[in-house]
């Protein structure tokens, strides 16, 4: 067991994620935990002192344990200082990512009846103050703009801080396609116990440097911090990002683990490939991230290029963390799988009939554990959530090896039904995602009179390459001794796919809506 071991099953039952700073720094007081791009830095005690003087700050304001607060903030220290002194108070926090405008946000406000809102005032071109405040209108509702005037006050006052791991006091809401977000209740204990099985799988240790590249407001940014309190390393935190400059900072503060997802680990290999024969971060031991499965493709291009293992896994805004690669894996595990289910989790797959599948048989994930959410706002959907047993319904299908790792092969609406027979759209894509003239795939069904739905492949076309044929990919997947009811009847080349702005998802509901409508032979 590391030293980073060590430390994650010492602080690991701390009840409260302030707990937990606290800890971290009667621990660890002088390890630096937080770099920016500027250089500046905060070890783990100038962290906690500074977090308690912003909460101190806030209390002043008229904010306690059951404030209301909803913020919208990109990645700074005073974001993850104000979060975490929001936390100190016991404040009901609702974290918006600030990719967002004002059909997402307001619906956020008026749903969690927001008493306070927390801005970066003008940021990249746009005020966000002012849409915070033209939102608030009537409301009895404050608007502070931390960037500008983060609060700041002598703590000797404050109150205890809350002892209470297991109260709702996190709402983060998933992105709505055809109806209103989902709001996902958590509590510091489900945070904590889904940072914990990231710490554990990933096995960092004190001498780590980490990195933060997507937006702490995601629900990432609670899991990642949470395991770097438990572990004991600091991360470089990247307030915009954009591949150079982002490696630039890596490079320079010796990270030694970067990722995010599959699209960041793609614009790491598009920088790598700028100079192939001089490695771009030299202290780079692994990469690690979600958001979207990798195809086994990327692993074997990161392992080749970067030499270094990547340690993909798979959680979601109701279950931060179901399953981990982890540096002790076989490459064939970690390019095939998303890792084991992680430390505390229950994880069963259960075929159409409801009956629970035996090892190599699809069905859906359901999961069971402490890191599950405590339901959404609406009962009604928490019903639909979660079955009679109490399993949560992850709505993604895959199934458990006999080694216990996870193979995710699509989403219960992702399966193509093409005259009775089910074709996993993600077994399509990692097939096409290995052609040469490939940059990225995604596979998807539309509707059709015959067939019932029929398959269709929308393709980028990679970097000084011509677009893929539709005979070509045919003769590929032909080649690759596809199954011919499998292989796609139609295929389009697009400039890029749609994703979303946080990890890079592909967006297939805006494919289904441009080509579902197109005409076809």
């Amino acid at each position: 067991m590391t030293e980073g071991l060590e430390s994650s099953a010492t602080l690991a039952d701390a009840a409260t994620l302030w707990e937990l700073v606290e800890r971290r720094a009667a621990a660890t007081p002088d390890t630096v935990l937080l770099i920016d791009e500027a250089g500046r830095t905060l070890t783990c005690a100038e962290f906690r002192d500074r977090a308690e003087r912003v909460a101190a700050g806030f209390a002043a304001m008229g904010v306690g344990a059951g404030t209301r607060v909803t913020w919208q903030v990109p990645n700074r220290f005073e974001t993850i200082l104000a979060s975490f002194a929001l936390a100190r108070l016991g404040a009901v926090q609702n974290p918006i990512l600030h990719l967002y405008r004002h059909k997402e946000v307001g619906y956020a406000i008026g749903a969690t009846d927001a008493e306070f809102v927390l801005t970066p005032g003008e940021w990249n071109g746009f005020d966000y103050t002012a849409m915070a405040t033209e939102l608030v209108g009537d409301r009895d509702t404050q608007v502070i703009d931390i960037f500008a005037d983060l609060p700041d006050a002598d703590p000797a006052d404050l109150p205890p801080a809350p002892t209470d791991g297991d109260e709702v006091r996190w709402v983060y809401f998933t992105s709505g396609t055809t109806s209103d977000p989902k709001g996902v209740r958590h509590t510091d204990r489900t945070l904590i116990t889904g940072a914990n099985g990231l710490a554990v799988a990933l096995d960092m240790s004190p001498s780590d440097v980490g990195s933060i590249a997507f937006p702490y407001a995601h629900i990432a940014g609670p899991d990642y911090f949470g395991t770097m309190l438990l572990a004991g390393f600091g991360a470089v935190l990247i307030e915009a990002f954009a591949p150079a400059s982002a490696i630039e900072a890596f490079a320079r503060n010796g990270a030694t683990m970067i990722g995010g997802s599959t699209a960041f680990y793609q614009m790491y290999l598009a920088e790598q490939r700028k100079t192939p024969d001089t490695p771009i971060v030299p202290t780079l031991r692994k990469m690690s991230g979600g958001g979207a499965p990798m195809p086994p493709e990327i692993y074997d291009e990161i392992k080749r290029e970067f030499g270094v293992k990547t340690c993909h896994g798979y959680g979601m805004t109701e279950c931060p963390m179901i399953a981990e690669g982890s540096p002790h894996d076989t490459d064939e595990q970690l390019a095939n799988t998303v890792g084991k289910p992680v430390v505390g989790l229950e994880v069963r797959i259960v075929t159409d009939d409801g009956s629970v599948a035996p090892a190599g048989v699809d069905g859906e994930v359901r999961v069971k554990g402490p890191m599950v959410f405590r339901g959404y706002t609406s009962a009604e959907a928490t019903a639909e959530a979660f079955d009679a047993e109490g399993w949560f319904r992850t709505g993604d299908v895959g199934h458990l090896r006999p080694d216990g790792h996870i193979v995710l092969t699509g989403r219960l609406k992702d399966i193509i039904i093409r005259k009775g027979e089910n074709i996993a759209a993600k077994e399509v894509e990692d097939l096409l995602y290995a052609h040469p003239k490939v940059g990225d795939v995604a596979v998807i069904g539309l509707p059709d009179k015959e067939r019932g739905e029929r398959v269709c492949a929308v393709v980028e076309t990679a970097e000084g390459h011509e677009a893929l044929t539709f005979e070509e990919m045919v003769g590929y997947l032909g080649e690759q001794q596809l199954a011919r009811f499998k292989t796609p009847e139609q295929l389009e080349v697009v400039a890029a796919l749609p994703r979303n702005n946080t990890l890079g998802k592909i967006l297939k509901f805006k494919l289904r809506e441009e080509f579902g409508e197109k005409a076809w032979p």
